[in-house]
């Protein structure tokens, strides 16, 4: 009970009781306050319906109104899909240094990591989903938007070699705005990098699932997000390599509403399935149970 006594003290946002009356001065109006705590409320980026945070984190930050997935980061996405025990973090130290003197690049890192609260783009491990084995690797937009740099690239690298050494199946969950340009050459190996380790994976029989959550583009989507023996994607995860204004200006067309979401990727063949937030756990298990009952790798 002492505990909410001494609390801290929380941070609100004033919201007025009334509404001004048409030409009288703003500033002569008395109005008694309500105060509301910052973060109780949050509004849909697509439809703008306001609803409780609790509530909205009780739906997988799905909106209730009109079924826009909101961004998870890392550690949302581990807490929603895998086994409530068991997971067993790789290579957690493991932190980008700044290899060429890109100016400020290590500032934007610390900065970075204060206000994500991790330490680089992708959290590797392993775990459990519906009891069953599997290694992953969850990327977050809240870090450098999800950009791959050296140690991005390092960790699924090491996290593939990994469930080849114990011949587990693996899922990899993209978000990403591309390669992280200040580590420029560097940055753009861990194509090649990734994409010759899940080579190796696919020649020992090794099961890859690619989970494409929004967005996902650039070096990520070329590289790792698009090689699953099954890719999945969350409705309206907008998936592709360059961004639409580059691609309408380059072949001064217009695209379609639609382009580069899941759903018009599904439809032109870059995509196995389309699977809602609150199915996708459920999913994943299947296909693993599916697998396990091949022999595994």
């Amino acid at each position: 009970m002492f505990k909410d006594i001494f609390q801290k003290k929380r941070k609100y946002a004033t919201i007025p009781s009334e509404r001004a009356v048409p030409g009288e001065r703003q500033e002569a109006i008395e109005r008694p306050k309500r105060e509301i705590p910052e973060g109780l409320m949050n509004k849909c980026s697509k439809c703008g319906t306001i609803q409780y945070s609790k509530e909205l984190e009780k739906n997988l930050k799905v909106c209730p109104s009109c079924g826009y997935h909101m961004r998870l980061n890392a550690m949302e996405r581990i807490a929603m899909v895998l086994d409530e025990e068991g997971f067993v973090e790789y290579d957690a130290d493991m932190v980008s240094v700044d290899p060429l003197g890109f100016p400020g690049y290590s500032n934007k890192l610390e900065q970075q990591r204060l206000k994500s609260g991790l330490k680089e783009a992708v959290i590797t491990g392993e775990g459990t989903i519906e009891g069953l084995p599997v290694v992953v690797a969850v990327m977050s937009f809240d870090f450098f938007t999800g950009s791959m740099g050296s140690v991005v690239g390092e960790k699924i690298t090491r996290a593939v070699e990994q469930a080849i050494e114990k011949k587990l199946p693996l899922i990899i969950f993209s978000t990403s705005g591309g390669a992280r340009m200040q580590e420029s050459i560097l940055s753009l190996m861990q194509m090649a990098k990734t994409s010759a380790a899940l080579a190796r994976l696919d020649e020992q029989g090794g099961l890859y699932i690619s989970v494409i959550t929004d967005p996902t583009t650039g070096g990520v989507s070329a590289s790792f997000a698009s090689l699953g023996d099954i890719n999945i994607a969350e409705p309206g995860a907008v998936f592709g390599f360059a961004g639409r204004i580059v691609i309408e200006q380059t072949i001064r067309q217009k695209l379609p509403d639609d382009f580069q979401t899941a759903e018009f990727n599904l439809q032109h063949g870059q995509l196995d399935m389309v699977v809602h937030r609150k199915e996708l756990r459920a999913t994943l298990g299947k296909l693993l149970d599916m697998h396990s009952e091949k022999g595994g790798v």
